[in-house]
Formats: C-alpha cells, sequence, structure tokens
C-alpha cells in the first residue's frame, strides 16, 4: 500500500496473486465447494473467509466435514449477535476489509444474494480489488426480499459475472451492468454430481428418520417474510398438515434456527409437536440433506438453493413463495409457486406429485466450477483487461 497514510485503497502493485472466497450460509458452502476443490487441484493461492451469517454446526461446520473441504481461513465469530440487516452487514463488511487488507487479493468470489456476499463484494470495491459475483443475473422482481437488492447491487459492482443460463445474461445486459458476463452454468450441478453417490452410501438418514424412500415430503422454511410474519408461518403449517392428511404422507421437516426461534416466540411449538406424521428436526449436515431430498416424494422450500437442488435431483418442488429468482424451473415444470396460503399449498402438492420429471436442468452441465476458476486465474495473471 503506499506510503501516505490517509490513502484508503489498495494499488494494484500491493495486491497478490490470491484469490478471495467469501462464503457465510449452507448455500454458499455447498455453492464453493467445487470451485475451492478446483482451487487446491490447481494449487492457486486463495483463502475462504466464513462471515458467519449461519452459525450453528449443523447449518456450516458440519458442511466443511461433509464436503470434505479444508476449514476456512477467517470465521467472524460475533456476526450472530447482529439483529438487523444494517448492522450485520456492517459488521461482515468490517471484518472483510480487514481480511483483505491482511491478504491483498486480486479477486474476490462471492455467490448468491445473502448479505454476506453484499458485505464482501463492498468490502472489495473499496479497497480497489476486483470481484466475481457467481449466480450473477438471478431476479426474483419481488423488490421487497432484502436478497433482492442484495442481487441487483453486487452485480453493478462486480467486475466479472458469472450467470447460470442466457436468461441470467439477458437480465444483465437489460440492467446495463459494467462487468465482463461470463455463461458458466451453477456450481451446484457440480455439488450435487460430486456428492450425491456419497451420500447414497454414506448417510443412513432415511433410516434415522424412519422415512421410505418416494413416501414422503420433504420441507425447509426460513425467509423471513415467511417465517417472521406469524399469520404466513401458521399459514404454511397448516398448509402442510392439510397435505399429511389428505395424501397420507409424512412430511420431514428441516427446521433452520431461525424458524425453531419464531415457532417458539409465537407460540406454536405444542402445535407443530402434535401434528401427526410430521417429522420435526434441527437442520442436518449436506450429505444427510443430499439423501433425503434425493428420496423424497416432492420438496415444500422457500429457499432458492433448494429449488435449484431439486430441480437438478429430478424432485417436483412446491415453492411457499409468490415469486422465485429461478423461473426457469416454472418454465419446465419442476417447480410450482403457491405462497403460504393453506389451500394453495395442498393444490401446489397434488398438482407436483404427477409432474413429469424428466425435465433437462436449466442449471448448465457439469464443470462449471471449472470455468468459474479458469475466468479468476486469468485474471490474477493480468490477462483479462482490467
Amino acid at each position: 500500500m503506499s506510503d501516505d497514510p490517509e490513502l484508503k485503497t489498495l494499488l494494484n502493485d500491493d495486491l497478490t496473486d490470491t484469490i478471495g472466497v467469501v462464503v457465510g450460509t449452507r448455500p454458499s458452502i455447498v455453492m464453493f465447494s467445487p470451485i475451492i476443490r478446483a482451487l487446491e487441484q490447481r494449487e492457486q493461492n486463495y483463502f475462504v473467509v466464513h462471515t458467519g451469517q449461519h452459525y450453528s454446526d449443523n447449518m456450516d461446520a458440519q458442511f466443511f466435514r461433509d464436503l470434505n473441504l479444508p476449514e476456512p481461513d477467517y470465521k467472524f465469530e460475533h456476526v450472530k449477535e447482529c439483529i438487523y440487516h444494517g448492522e450485520q452487514t456492517a459488521e461482515m463488511l468490517k471484518g472483510c476489509e480487514q481480511v483483505f487488507l491482511d491478504e491483498r487479493p486480486r479477486v474476490v468470489l462471492v455467490g448468491g444474494d445473502a448479505n454476506f456476499n453484499l458485505a464482501g463484494a463492498l468490502a472489495a470495491r473499496k479497497l480497489h480489488i476486483r470481484i466475481g459475483h457467481v449466480e450473477a443475473g438471478a431476479r426474483s422482481g419481488n423488490w421487497e426480499m432484502p436478497e433482492e437488492h442484495n442481487r441487483v447491487i453486487l452485480d453493478h459492482i462486480s467486475e466479472y459475472l458469472f450467470t447460470t443460463n442466457e436468461g441470467g445474461r439477458a437480465n444483465l445486459e437489460t440492467d446495463n451492468v459494467a462487468g465482463d458476463v461470463h455463461v458458466v452454468g451453477n456450481p451446484i450441478v457440480d455439488a450435487a454430481t460430486q456428492n450425491l453417490e456419497i451420500a447414497r452410501e454414506r448417510s443412513d438418514a432415511l433410516e434415522q428418520f424412519g422415512l421410505t424412500a418416494g413416501e414422503y415430503a420433504l420441507l425447509t422454511l426460513h425467509r423471513e417474510e415467511n417465517v417472521d410474519t406469524e399469520a404466513n408461518l401458521r399459514d404454511a403449517l397448516e398448509g402442510v398438515k392439510q397435505i399429511i392428511e389428505r395424501f397420507d404422507m409424512p412430511v420431514l421437516f428441516l427446521a433452520h434456527p431461525r424458524t425453531q426461534d419464531r415457532i417458539e416466540k409465537f407460540g406454536m411449538a405444542a402445535d407443530v409437536a402434535t401434528v401427526d406424521s410430521l417429522v420435526y428436526t434441527d437442520a442436518v449436515g449436506y450429505l444427510d440433506f443430499l439423501r433425503v431430498l434425493d428420496s423424497a416424494s416432492v420438496t415444500l422450500t422457500d429457499s432458492g438453493g433448494v429449488q435449484q437442488e431439486s430441480c437438478i435431483l429430478g424432485i417436483p418442488c412446491v415453492t411457499l413463495r409468490e415469486r422465485t429468482e429461478w423461473d426457469e424451473t416454472l418454465d419446465i415444470g419442476a417447480n410450482t409457486l403457491v405462497g403460504t396460503d393453506p389451500e394453495r399449498i395442498v393444490e401446489g402438492v397434488a398438482r407436483m406429485r404427477d409432474a413429469d420429471t424428466g425435465w433437462e436442468t436449466p442449471f448448465g452441465d457439469y464443470g462449471s466450477a471449472e470455468r468459474i476458476v479458469d475466468v479468476a486465474q486469468r485474471a490474477v495473471a493480468g490477462e483479462d483487461g482490467w
């Protein structure tokens, strides 16, 4: 860095031939696992920052173990104390800035739309470090979602925009972004491909939960618009109860810590506990998750990542939202939107249980991680024109 103590940015000569990877949630660890493996195999200098946005063991540390990834080089321990979006993002931004000042990477990779991605990208942007955004160009069209704000901002401040498909490219062209757009597919395809057979061999999750393959539904629920509003959460769970009764089908509810907290806060714990055939349990590690997802009859979720993974594995999905950033899954009949209205949830499950699952995934073929690392390494080598 310049000897001028008032200069608050890094100069190009200050940067090292290192790639920074920022993760912070379960989906991001999954998304970046094949990228990290590719960096390892190429002996590329890199480091991983875990911002701590997900902080329970089964939401992060277990995923590193399941995916056989090295422990993150940095992990922020105080983010879990933050309640509001602004303070959470600020705390992660502050932590990322210090790491980047110490490591001085030439490129930082972020992926998705959670607050930690925005924090990492803003820290890099302010220091004049180049940014690569994995899953660029995804849009839900719902400006009330904090994730939508993050997506748009990230795409406008990144030099390298890695889109899942041509739809993402079209969104970026409409938004007139300044960065270079690369249609690379989605590394979640790589992650699922690399780990599905391992999950089938090693995971005993079906036996653990007393489930039979193809005869249960899988439920995940965590979006704040669903779980922070008591009426929406009650409606969603009423819909699940009606599914169990109408289809005589158990539901495995892998409950995010945030969701468990709201169920307790709203006085719903006793109601949940008394629903026959509702298996209410903590979130699980990645291999167990892949196993129960791959064996489900249908998925109910409000997660963007689970929508993708369901589509990739050929499992019909019912999304408990009014909009999705993955319209491609709707177009091919792999997904349907039902919100949290109980009647619509039941109708959606009835419809999707009979869906033709022979669709072709819209998330690209295997090899996305290698394509992303190709671009990042060209950037490190100064061969990209930026």
